[in-house]
């Protein structure tokens, strides 16, 4: 698919002048065996804004999702597993390491844009769930990242396309995770593009 590839070349390009050449291996490691529903929905939701197929040079701002998305997730992973106290400890370094660089990436990519700040509700939101969940044990929130980032790739793509994130088109992208990231499949069949242009395909077909 030309929005996987498209986002995959700018996310793999963000990361592409790490040193050593080890880290940038397992970055480049992590991005390939990724699921870019992320950056493709900004994509999508890009095209659905402005009325037409978005360029591949204009997938920056899905890489700065996808980027972030990555980091969060594998910060999480870290904090579930606690590899410093039950597996390699030289690894959790690594990793955790790996998180900070795509997260900052993902900010890089995004800072000069209108989604910059919902970037940064992101990982707040994404820092308080992740101290309740230390803190009281509740892990309810703890699959919001999912929602908060399809949220962000809804902003990231409108504003890139001109148009305004109402509350309801921010709306689509928790509704598109409420059961994780969804098949980018599911993301490129039309439905979502309608819905972010402000009409409902199913309803039209109805009437």
């Amino acid at each position: 698919m030309e929005e996987v590839a498209a986002v995959r070349q700018a996310a793999l390009a963000g990361v592409d002048d790490i040193e050593p050449e080890r880290l940038r291996d397992r970055l480049s490691a992590r991005l390939e065996d990724a699921s870019f529903a992320p950056g493709v929905l900004t994509l999508v939701a890009e095209a659905a804004a402005c009325g037409h197929a978005v360029d591949d040079s204009d997938a920056d701002r899905g890489a700065g999702v996808q980027l972030i998305y990555e980091g969060l997730a594998l910060t999480r992973r870290l904090a579930r597993d606690d590899p410093w106290t039950t597996g390699d400890r030289d690894a959790a370094d690594l990793d955790i390491l790996i998180a900070d660089i795509l997260v900052s990436r993902g900010f890089y990519l995004l800072a000069r844009t209108e989604a910059a700040g919902a970037a940064v509700d992101v990982v707040r939101e994404f820092g308080k769930d992740q101290t309740e969940l230390r803190t009281t044990g509740s892990d309810d929130r703890d699959g919001s990242l999912e929602g908060d980032i399809c949220e962000l790739a809804v902003v990231a793509g409108l504003t890139a396309g001109g148009s305004e994130p109402t509350p309801e088109l921010r709306a689509v992208g928790p509704d598109l995770a409420t059961d994780g990231l969804p098949e980018v499949e599911a993301l490129l069949n039309g439905e979502v593009a309608d819905r972010l242009a402000g009409h409902d395909s199913q309803a039209t077909a109805d009437d």
